[in-house]
């Protein structure tokens, strides 16, 4: 997934070959963007943020995420 932060609203968009691109409105700075991420998962796909995990790029815009689901 890619994430585009400092974005004017907030997006949940599926490319065409299966990956995603999510716009949050945090700047990249101290984790705000990454912690935002988490919370649009959550509300998404109606689990609990400690359910997701940032496997991947931490500190890049691609990232790799782990859903667990119950």
């Amino acid at each position: 997934m890619k994430i585009k932060p400092n974005s004017k609203f907030q997006s949940f968009i599926e490319e065409a070959d299966g990956s995603l691109i999510i716009y949050v409105k945090s700047p990249p700075v101290e984790g705000e963007a990454n912690i935002e991420l988490v919370k649009i998962l959550s509300e998404k796909f109606k689990i609990p943020r400690a359910n997701i995990k940032i496997n991947s790029g931490i500190v890049s815009r691609q990232k790799i995420v782990e859903i667990i689901a119950n």
